[in-house]
């Protein structure tokens, strides 16, 4: 039969293909075992609350003190999953704008702040009097996780509130918005995301350009000339870029036509996109350095893609361990994609409008990782394809 002829032609071409064939395989249960870890097994998601307890305590009739903020932040400690684990990863702090810039930094998800009479207003409150107090809550209200702390943080006072005060709830709830988070639409939290989406796509641009000189046997023209890796690969990047340059801008323009709004410098945004672009370039050229056709660039370049869109937080948050600790700031394993920092640095710029001091961890993160994926670029372009 035709069909069976068919069939065999089918799998003796793949045969020259076995390990993109096994890449394609592998795909789908990579991820699937990546999220199990992310969020399956003993493993779950607990929230950073940083605390500012002003509350100074008070000493009761009987002799006893009373302090009512050690108190509540004992509350939020105690909520814990069905596992034993911590919901609410509780810190105490004494300066707010230190505060502020861990919130912006997503190394933390909610700021509360108790205030100085709480334990007193506890106390009028159980003596039958009806006083009321403020407790302050903030955060980015862009950061999916802000709502599920905050509720948690909430119910936990809640509950503490009312067993003291035999259901009078003394506690009012003051939210305040960082930077402009409360004014952003839902189509503008999105925006970020997409903007860092745009300059990833360039990956693709990047590992077909150089495939495409592989496979027409234009490099193979180019090494006649003793045309060295780096300046072969440093040409093609500056070309590259100026596409990244446009697409950036082509992007941004589109969503301010929609009616976006940006709280930072729009300058800021575009230096963020061309560092992470050299970064995505140079990924690029790792792929290509194990292409010979452009088909294959374009299959083994979903494979980083993938990661990038999946694991970095440009499409959706995902739940990261911190593997560890350096000047105070928690490292994770996905801190190696570059996606990751330009995800974080757009949401400060667009969302809460930071300046340049306000994004320099992500801008040198980003530098250095587009040193080390060019470098390793080079290196491999070089061993793979222009070797004597």
């Amino acid at each position: 039969m035709r069909f069976l002829s068919v069939l065999r032609k089918c799998a003796r071409e793949q045969k020259r293909d076995l390990w993109i064939l096994g890449l394609s395989l592998a795909f789908a249960p990579l991820f699937v075992f990546i999220y199990w870890m992310f969020t399956g097994g003993n493993v779950t998601t607990s929230y950073g609350i940083l605390v500012i307890n002003h509350d100074v305590g008070i000493t009761l009739s009987d002799g006893s003190n009373l302090k009512s903020g050690e108190e509540a932040i004992s509350a939020m400690e105690v909520l814990t999953f069905k596992d034993g684990s911590p919901i609410l990863r509780v810190k105490s702090i004494t300066d707010r704008p230190a505060g502020e810039k861990s919130l912006r930094d997503r190394d933390a998800t909610v700021l509360i702040i108790i205030p100085p009479d709480f334990s007193q207003v506890i106390a009028e409150a159980q003596s039958g009097e009806t006083p009321t107090t403020t407790l302050e809550f903030v955060g980015d209200l862009t950061n999916p996780y802000y709502t599920v702390a905050a509720v948690m943080a909430i119910t936990a006072l809640d509950s503490y509130t009312v067993s003291m005060t035999s259901e009078y709830r003394a506690v009012e709830l003051l939210e305040t918005a960082l930077g402009g988070s409360a004014a952003r639409t839902e189509f503008e939290i999105y925006i970020p995301g997409l903007f860092v989406f745009a300059v990833i796509l360039i990956m693709f641009q990047a590992a077909m350009m150089v495939a495409r000189d592989i496979e027409s046997g234009t490099l193979q023209r180019l090494k006649i000339t003793r045309l060295t890796a780096f300046e072969y690969l440093s040409g093609t990047t500056t070309w590259l870029v100026l596409i990244a340059v446009v697409t950036i801008l082509v992007t941004f323009a589109t969503a301010a036509a929609f009616g976006f709004r940006s709280q930072g410098a729009l300058w800021i945004a575009i230096l963020v996109g061309i560092i992470t672009s050299l970064s995505i370039i140079g990924v690029g050229m790792i792929v290509a350095s194990f292409s010979k056709t452009v088909s294959q660039a374009f299959v083994i370049a979903n494979f980083p893609f993938g990661f990038f869109m999946f694991l970095s937080g440009a499409a959706f948050p995902v739940p990261m361990g911190t593997l560890f600790t350096i000047a105070g700031r928690d490292i994770s394993i996905v801190d190696i994609l570059p996606p990751t920092h330009a995800v974080a640095a757009l949401n400060k710029v667009f969302t809460l409008g930071v300046g340049l001091d306000g994004v320099i961890y992500e801008l040198c993160a980003l530098s250095l990782l587009s040193v080390i994926y060019f470098a390793i670029g080079v290196w491999l372009f070089r061993r793979m394809h222009l070797k004597a």
